[in-house]
C-alpha cells in the first residue's frame, strides 16, 4: 500500500560460541569464589573456620581486606555483590548460546558497562590492598584473575561488532588479537607493584 512505511527489523548481535562459553565459565568461577569469600567473611566475624582458609602468610591473607571499609563499600561484604553480579556473565553467555538470532545492541552495551565497572572496581580494590591494607586476599586475587580477561573479551567483541560505532571495529579486532598479551600485562602490573611494595614472595618463606 502506498504511504505505508515498513520498518526494518532491529539488528541483532551474537558473540561466537567460544566467547559465550568463556563468559559462562568466568561467571561460574567468579560466583564460586565470591561465595567462598562470603564464608571467609562470616568466619572472620563469628570465629568459625572457613570452608577453605585463605590465610597463607601475614601478607597473603583475607582478614584485613574482608573486614576493611574497602571490603564493605556498600555497607555489606563485597562478596555478596560478587555473588549477585557474577550471574550476569553466566546469563549473557547462556542467552547467547540459547538465542540463535542474538540480542539488540542495548542489551550488550548494558552488559559491557557492568563488566567495565567490575574491571575498574577490582583495580581500585587491588590498589587499596597493596597501598592501604598491606595485604593480598587470595580469593580476591582469583576474582581479579577472572574479571580482567572477562572485561577485555567483552570490550574487544563489542567494539569489533560495531556496538560502539563502526570506527571502533579495528580497535576491537586488535584487542582480541592481542588478548593474551594485554591480559598478561595487566596481571604483571598488579603483581610487580605488589611485590615491590609488600615483598609478597619473601612473606611466603
Amino acid at each position: 500500500m502506498e504511504g505505508v512505511t515498513i520498518e526494518a527489523p532491529p539488528r541483532l548481535f551474537r558473540p561466537g560460541r567460544g566467547l559465550a562459553i568463556w563468559w559462562v565459565v568466568a561467571g561460574v568461577v567468579g560466583w564460586i569464589v565470591a561465595f567462598l569469600l562470603y564464608l571467609e567473611y562470616i568466619g572472620q566475624l563469628t570465629g568459625a573456620d572457613a570452608l577453605i582458609s585463605c590465610s597463607i602468610s601475614p601478607i597473603v591473607t583475607c582478614g584485613p581486606n574482608l573486614l576493611s571499609p574497602g571490603g564493605n563499600l556498600l555497607g555489606f561484604s563485597n562478596s555478596i555483590l560478587g555473588m549477585v553480579l557474577f550471574l550476569g556473565p553466566v546469563y549473557a553467555g547462556v542467552s547467547a548460546l540459547a538465542t540463535p538470532g542474538g540480542h539488540r545492541a542495548w542489551y550488550w552495551r548494558t552488559y559491557a558497562v557492568f563488566v567495565a565497572a567490575a574491571f575498574v572496581f577490582v583495580h581500585v580494590l587491588a590498589y587499596r590492598s597493596v597501598f592501604e591494607y598491606g595485604s593480598l586476599c587470595p580469593w580476591c586475587m582469583v576474582i581479579w584473575l577472572v574479571t580482567i580477561p572477562l572485561f577485555f573479551t567483552v570490550l574487544g567483541w563489542t567494539l569489533r561488532a560495531g556496538l560502539w560505532g563502526g570506527a571502533a571495529r579495528s580497535t576491537g579486532a586488535a584487542i582480541l588479537s592481542w588478548l593474551p598479551l594485554i591480559v598478561l600485562a595487566d596481571y604483571l602490573l598488579i603483581a610487580v607493584t605488589a611485590q615491590l611494595r609488600l615483598d609478597v614472595i619473601g612473606s611466603l618463606f
